[in-house]
């Protein structure tokens, strides 16, 4: 089975917010939620790069480690999920993650800032797939439908790629062989412990 993977190629990235605004459309994100955005490195100045963020989906999640209700778990293609209804929203996977993926729905005091919200990689959650549920916790489960994350699908330089790790590590090692190595694969080997090259 295919091992779903992010890889964001920060020498194409243009800070475009067209991931950011895909996700929030497609899934209906709540106002001041944004499961995936984009950061911007030296802004304004020489080696000036951008990146987009979300949940990287990682080989050994931190998240998934420190969540004392096994709310987060990982599925056989290798996408982190969490399961709203399991959630206590006491925010250690909000802390252990590299990538600040999990987030609080509310900003207030603690306790009462709702279950945590992340990047679902377009694939629903643990109700039904396609179900009115599901969609109202999750959003669209694009991945059931046989599609890939709608983020990347909107990138319009193909900096954001999503799919099997072994055909994005292929598409990167061709542009690298093209152009040279640049700033490098953001975020690659903190969450998949490999480098691109392998």
């Amino acid at each position: 089975m295919a091992r779903m993977k992010f890889l964001c190629d920060a020498d194409r990235c243009i800070e475009c917010n067209a991931c950011v605004t895909a996700c929030k459309n497609e899934h209906e994100v709540p106002w001041g939620i944004n499961r995936r955005r984009v950061v911007t490195i030296n802004d304004g100045k020489p080696g000036e790069r951008s990146v987009s963020m979300a949940c990287m989906h990682c080989t050994d999640a931190p998240c998934q480690a420190v969540c004392p209700t096994n709310a987060i778990y990982t599925t056989a293609d290798g996408v982190v999920l969490h399961s709203k209804d399991i959630c206590i929203g006491c925010g250690y996977c909000f802390y252990a993650c590299p990538f600040g993926a999990p987030q609080y729905p509310k900003v207030s005091n603690f306790g009462s800032r709702g279950k945590m919200d992340k990047c679902t990689y377009c694939a629903g959650g643990p109700e039904a797939d396609g179900s009115r549920e599901e969609f109202e916790k999750y959003g669209t489960n694009r991945l059931a439908e046989g599609k890939l994350p709608l983020c990347a699908e909107m990138c319009s330089t193909k900096s954001l790629l999503a799919g099997d790790g072994e055909i994005i590590a292929q598409i990167y090692k061709e542009r690298v062989l093209k152009r040279g190595y640049g700033s490098g694969a953001w975020g690659w080997q903190t969450a998949y412990r490999e480098t691109i090259a392998s």
